[in-house]
């Protein structure tokens, strides 16, 4: 008899630890993919690192490799380099490299985090949010977890150029530059 309820406790166990030990190898939590404008790749975060893929499968190999957190994957237009927010100085601030993978080169240096929406219509500047103070003349109450204003920064490094302080968020620009699309995020007051 007890060796019945030795093999039956033994059984449940199993059942139970058996998928967690086989399933535990799949990636699980991947974040923020993101396709190459050719379609060929994709870069997606995981566990704080980014990662690139073949669109069609295959072995993903690490583009960021550390301790600090990276997310936020953006191409440029001609897949030539990837932007991304990482947080290896204290904050998130918005780093580029090459889409092949090798050294990032920093180009924000604000207390405020910043996370990178898109590339300029000719791969020059990096739009970005971030939650730095907003000009006087904002018609949005200050707050700096609610609304993102988009600044532009030259990929080649440079002073960050206000753009918007409407409280925009995930911003996207059109093929040719001249229009955006973005997440309208509404205050406290709003419904």
């Amino acid at each position: 008899m007890y060796k019945k309820l030795f093999i039956i406790k033994l059984l449940i166990v199993a059942y139970i630890w058996v998928p967690t030990i086989v399933f535990a190898q799949e990636a699980l939590w991947l974040r923020y993919p993101t396709i190459s404008p050719d379609g060929s790749s994709m870069v997606f975060g995981y566990q704080g690192n980014l990662y690139k893929v073949p669109a069609s499968g295959g072995q993903a190999t690490p583009l960021t490799v550390g301790q600090s957190h990276s997310m936020m994957p953006v191409w440029s237009r001609d897949g030539q380099w990837i932007a991304f927010a990482d947080d290896r100085h204290g904050n998130f601030d918005v780093f580029v490299m090459p889409s092949a993978g090798g050294q990032a080169t920093r180009l924000t240096y604000n207390s405020a985090n910043d996370f990178p929406y898109d590339f300029s219509a000719d791969d020059g500047a990096v739009y970005f949010g971030s939650t730095r103070q907003a000009p006087a003349t904002s018609v949005r109450f200050p707050s700096i977890t609610l609304f993102q204003n988009v600044y532009q920064v030259p990929v080649k490094g440079g002073r960050a150029k206000l753009v918007s302080a409407a409280g925009m968020d995930f911003a996207k620009l059109s093929p040719n530059g001249q229009q955006m699309v973005f997440q309208d995020r509404k205050g406290g007051e709003d419904p």
